[in-house]
Formats: C-alpha cells, sequence, structure tokens
C-alpha cells in the first residue's frame, strides 16, 4: 500500500530529480483564460498521445509554428488523424472554447473534442486546471495492487497531504517514469522491490 509515509518518500525522490517545478506548476495551473490557450493545450495533449513527450514537443512546436502562419499542420505532422484533428481544433476554436465555459461537466466535455479519448480527457482537463487524476498505466497499476481506482488511490493521498488529486498523480506517475518506482514490480511483489528498480517501460508516454 502507497501509505502517507511512502508517498513522502516518492515525492522527496521526485523532487530530488529535479521535478519540484512541475509539482508547484501542476499544484496551481489554472482554466485556460482564451481560446487560443484552450486549442493549445488540447492541441499539446493530442501531440503527446502514444509518444515520449521528447518527440512530442517537437512535433508541437511545428504545429504551431504552421498554425500561426495560417496553415494546416498535415505537411509538418505525419499522421493524417491527429493532423485533421488539430486543424480542426485550431480552426473552430472560439466555438470549442465557448461551449468548455458553458457546460458544466467539462470532463465529459473533453472527450467530445476531435481525437480526445476516455483516457487522454484526463490529461487534458488537468493541462485545463480540472482536479482530475489519469488512470495511465503507472497509476492503474498502483491502484490495482490495492484492489480500489485511480481516483480513489489519488483523493486519499490528497487528503492526507494537502495536496490536488492532480498533483499527486503527477507525482506518482513522474516517480514511475523516472524508475523511482517501478509499477510492474510495485504490482506483483509490493513496495520493497519496487522502490528503486530497474526503471519502467523507456517509452512510455509522459505528461
Amino acid at each position: 500500500m502507497i501509505t502517507h509515509e511512502r508517498f513522502k518518500v516518492l515525492e522527496a525522490a521526485v523532487r530530488e530529480a529535479g521535478f519540484g517545478e512541475t509539482i508547484d506548476w501542476t499544484e496551481n495551473i489554472i482554466e485556460p483564460q482564451n481560446a487560443e490557450a484552450f486549442a493549445s493545450e488540447t492541441i499539446y495533449v493530442i501531440c503527446n498521445s502514444g509518444m515520449k513527450n521528447s518527440v512530442a514537443l517537437l512535433i508541437f512546436d511545428r504545429c504551431m509554428k504552421a498554425l500561426s502562419k495560417g496553415r494546416s499542420v498535415r505537411k509538418v505532422f505525419g499522421h493524417p488523424g491527429k493532423a485533421v484533428a488539430i486543424d480542426q481544433i485550431w480552426t473552430e476554436r472560439t466555438e470549442f472554447y465557448a461551449r468548455y465555459l458553458a457546460v458544466t461537466d467539462k470532463l465529459e466535455y473533453c472527450e467530445t473534442l476531435p481525437w480526445i479519448g476516455p483516457v487522454t480527457k484526463f490529461h487534458l482537463a488537468k493541462n485545463f486546471g480540472l482536479d482530475a487524476a489519469k488512470p495511465d498505466v503507472h497509476l492503474e497499476r498502483l491502484a490495482q495492487a490495492e484492489d480500489i481506482s485511480v481516483e480513489v488511490l489519488c483523493e486519499r493521498l490528497a487528503n492526507q497531504t494537502g495536496y490536488r488529486a492532480a498533483t499527486i498523480d503527477t507525482i506518482l506517475w513522474r516517480a514511475c517514469a523516472e524508475g523511482i518506482l517501478n509499477s510492474r514490480v510495485y504490482a506483483t511483489t509490493g513496495w520493497d522491490k519496487a522502490l528503486n528498480a530497474p526503471a519502467n517501460e523507456p517509452n512510455a508516454p509522459e505528461k
């Protein structure tokens, strides 16, 4: 079980690894203030879906440069489905943003956006400042080891630490991504062998 004390060990290691600013940023995210920011965050999540952040950032930068010049991203992004979705989000950003502001259930609205699915909606919601935890592979393993959901795991630790559930998600995910805690080993053999075990999947998508 990831107790409060064990979580503090992970948080300290994540901060020591240089991700303190990321933790603080996650704790203080605000919702997008205009249609351009709304579209940009959505495009960022689409670019990150299924690939490493270092690669996705390069693609994201190319896409935003093309869009700023009034061009389609299809010439700079080889994924046809994602490219079409990104073009649509940018073209219709004012309408999408207005609907987002108007709806009550903003998390569910995220899933209605082009190329945003039942898992990536949590990533997008987090980047929009909603207090949501993304049930990705690492978090699912940690939660399943206790026979609970990712939401319950993060809410419990949020109540114990005073952090938002979204911040708990970020810390746990980063701990797994950096090899501080091996989620696969944790799910099968527990905390002692999982702590500082060989790194998790090297190509796992980043947040």
